[in-house]
């Protein structure tokens, strides 16, 4: 099976760049949405929303309106030329019911931007790498709590997008090897559970073979969290994975009873392994780039790229 790959990466942005918020899941707070886009105009960019960005579903209150309109909105966001990065506003739930909606061939012809999301935006950051062969970045949402209230997870952002080779090493403080060693592979991931959701569907990513896959999820107990990596376990998915970088798992139970989960399910895989790189659904929300080669170092609690997350 063919191991993970290097993907196409957008480019940095600059003062005054256009860039799209979408809303691919769950409704948006109107007034997280406005302080969200002035923490972005701070930044020097000109955020533009899209259409359908605060819709609600008619019958379905946990989606940001109709399956085809929230698709519709992120091909358009992409495919403008004038556009030089789509950021999600929020999570929840929703991206699995219009990512086959999306115009992928077009996705495909208008070329690598950046794209920045987490969460439920794990089942878009899958498609672009497998059906457009795009890089992406699991940073904080522009309507999300943690984006609006945390300093270093909004500096982690701006420095990826503005400044990408400053952030070349991730290794906050609080990493800690579960497994030791060393690994070089390409970086993908997102919440363990929306990976286990892409199993089995016609452009799922058959395995991750030689990646460097990073995990996180929230409102998972432990006893689903084992149920989730027995999953991937039993399909081959995690068969040749080189290594494994953890974050957050909020609301998951106490976080001993995870470790011992995430100890039983993956220490047998004979690969590095690092927990609370701070990354997911946690106070602090680092971005992590997605489809860039790297090395992770278990022994250090580091994540190094080889080059850096836009070009």
């Amino acid at each position: 099976m063919t191991p993970v790959g290097a993907l196409a990466r957008g480019e940095r942005l600059r003062p005054g760049a256009r860039v799209a918020v979408v809303a691919p899941s769950g409704p948006v707070p109107e007034e997280r949405l406005a302080t969200g886009l002035d923490i972005l105009r701070g930044w020097g960019l000109e955020p533009v929303v899209a259409p359908h960005v605060l819709d609600s579903h008619p019958t379905l209150g946990h989606l940001a309106g109709a399956d085809r309109a929230r698709a519709r909105d992120l091909t358009d966001a992409w495919c403008d030329p004038t556009v030089s990065a789509v950021l999600c506003a929020r999570g929840g739930f929703g991206a699995q019911r219009m990512v086959d909606l999306v115009d992928w061939a077009a996705i495909r012809t208008a070329g690598p931007k950046a794209f920045v999301g987490y969460s439920d935006v794990t089942a878009l950051h899958e498609a672009l790498a497998v059906r457009a062969g795009f890089a992406g970045l699991h940073g904080p949402m522009v309507a999300a709590g943690t984006f609006l209230s945390d300093p270093t997870t909004q500096e982690s952002l701006r420095a990826t997008l503005f400044e990408p080779e400053s952030v070349r090493t991730l290794g906050p403080e609080t990493a800690r090897t579960l497994v030791p060693g060393r690994a070089r592979g390409v970086t993908l991931g997102g919440c363990v559970s929306l990976l286990a959701a892409d199993l089995g569907t016609p452009h799922g990513r058959p395995s991750a073979r030689g990646g460097l896959l990073f995990l996180e999820d929230v409102g998972e107990e432990p006893y689903r969290l084992d149920r989730i990596l027995t999953q991937l376990l039993r399909s081959g998915w995690l068969d040749g994975v080189a290594g494994i970088g953890l974050g957050s798992w909020e609301e998951c139970g106490p976080y001993e009873e995870v470790r011992a989960v995430l100890a039983d399910r993956l220490g047998g895989l004979g690969v590095p392994v690092v927990e609370e790189m701070g990354f997911g659904h946690s106070p602090t929300a680092r971005t992590v780039p997605f489809g860039v080669p790297a090395v992770l170092d278990a022994d250090t609690g580091t994540l190094t790229l080889d080059v850096p997350a836009l070009r």
